[in-house]
């Protein structure tokens, strides 16, 4: 009967209009890449591999590229919006593991959100300092206040019903490129001067003695952090003409756009910076010293603050929209409690949603917070990178099982074995040899073991429906 039920519903629902040409579409991929991301860990990357910071990234990349060609195979194969859990359930069939990749996408989104908080934070201060506004810079009380306000003004915007036009991407994407821009500007500008040391860019420091195989590994699982975003394309692959010939070329370009400017900013980081300069900036503000340090006769230090600002403000709210939206589509599904699909009448915002996930994102930013002797943003990055390489190592696997459904071909297939060779990276930097935390894992296990909670609580409250999704195509709906 629920069955029948859902196959009525969905025969009404108009389709998406499909606006999304390749141009279009590969600034809304650059544009979700970019962020956050270079701002949170370039300068923690320096401090585990010294000069070559700009390997980890390109590591990242490859990685990130051989995901990206499961992906697109399976986008083309199932052209809908539900992404990771949509593959899941499609290749394995068992509601629990649907959940927990769906939730993982979730806690990512909401872990991805508070790291930028704490970036937003710091660019933030140092953009009052800059300006003669703040004599000294602010506490770490003070830090994990700010980034705390940017929370609650995130779930204030998703409360009002704030959706995100193709158009206002654009524009965030213009933003943020500028800002790296200006990076990447200001450390050639410093190199026609004959004031950085080009050797550093091939220097190799190993920090904690692990040799260059283990430390590059290392970095290489916080780098992925910066790399992260282009999954969230396969969610317009229903607005896009023509997704089958547009999709595969604008993914790996886009990609390949995100990783040269990376790679760019890495070499101007460490060519401008010395260990120690680098060593004594704040979490999250390697790029604002490059441009304090590079250009120390221009202004640009006063401005450059707040286009970060705005930048990893975008990345934030794009993961806090779409973990409140991914939790009410759960609900609506009675895979988790049905109380967090409440809409609101006056703004349609799922606002049960929006205030557990933003609780969840207070809580990471204050348990972090409180813990001196780790690095906030670090940790909170390596979360984000953990959880998402499990759900891509998952996803590499389901496109090597969907690959027995021959009467549903996509007209994309990625060469070979390539999904099993990713499967091996992603299940490589998820183990504890890359030199993660154990705080990692135990943010990451805590996280999961809500949503593990939930679904049981659901499974015996709603019966027999209950922890059974009915129609994972249209979750996010």
């Amino acid at each position: 009967m629920a069955s029948s039920t859902t196959e009525q519903t969905t025969e009404h629902q108009p389709d998406l209009k499909r606006v999304m040409g390749p141009g279009l579409l590969l600034l809304f991929i650059v544009g979700d890449i970019l962020g956050a991301g270079v701002y949170a860990v370039t300068g923690q990357l320096s401090g585990i591999v010294g000069g070559i910071v700009w390997l980890p990234f390109l590591v990242a990349f490859l990685v990130a590229s051989l995901t990206a060609l499961s992906y697109l195979e399976l986008v083309c194969k199932y052209p809908r919006a539900a992404g990771a859990a949509l593959y899941t359930h499609k290749a394995f069939g068992i509601h629990f593991v649907t959940f927990l990749v769906a939730f993982g996408v979730i806690c990512s989104g909401i872990t991805s959100a508070a790291t930028s908080s704490n970036v937003l934070a710091q660019n933030l201060a140092g953009g009052f300092v800059a300006n003669g506004w703040l004599d000294s810079e602010p506490s770490t009380g003070v830090i994990t206040g700010i980034a705390m306000a940017f929370m609650l003004l995130l779930a204030l915007i998703n409360l009002r019903g704030v959706g995100e036009s193709v158009k206002f991407n654009v524009l965030l994407t213009m933003v943020e490129v500028t800002a790296l821009a200006i990076v990447i500007g200001v450390g050639f500008f410093a190199m026609s001067q004959g004031n950085v040391d080009f050797g550093r860019v091939v220097t190799f420091e190993d920090s904690g003695d692990k040799g260059l195989f283990l430390a590059v590994t290392a970095a290489t699982s916080i780098a992925f952090f910066a790399m992260v975003g282009f999954e969230d394309s396969v969610n317009m692959v229903e607005e896009t003409k023509d997704p089958a010939r547009i999709f595969p070329r604008a993914l790996l370009t886009g990609l390949g756009i995100a990783v040269i400017i990376y790679m760019l900013v890495a070499v101007s980081v460490v060519s401008v910076l010395t260990s120690e300069q680098i060593a004594d900036a704040s979490e999250g503000r390697a790029l604002l010293e490059v441009v304090r340090v590079g250009a120390p006769d221009f202004p640009i230090d006063r401005v450059f603050p707040f286009l970060a600002v705005f930048a990893v403000a975008n990345t934030a709210l794009i993961n806090m929209l779409m973990a409140s939206r991914l939790l009410y589509g759960l609900a609506n599904q009675d895979v988790l409690p049905r109380v967090l699909g409440k809409v609101s009448r006056k703004s349609h915002a799922p606002y049960v949603g929006i205030a557990f996930s933003t609780v969840l994102a207070l809580a990471l930013i204050v348990y972090v917070s409180s813990r001196a002797e780790d690095e906030i943003v670090l940790n909170l990055a390596s979360v984000t990178s953990l959880l998402l390489l499990v759900v891509f190592l998952i996803v590499n696997v389901a496109c090597l099982v969907l690959r027995r459904d021959h009467g549903n071909e996509g007209g994309f297939r990625s060469p070979g074995f390539t999904p099993a060779v990713a499967a091996v990276f992603c299940a490589f930097l998820v183990g504890p040899w890359v030199d993660r935390g154990a705080l990692v894992y135990q943010i990451a296990a805590v996280l999961m073991l809500i949503g593990v909670v939930l679904w049981v609580v659901t499974m015996f409250v709603h019966k027999p429906e209950g922890g059974r999704f009915r129609d994972v195509e249209h979750l996010g709906e």
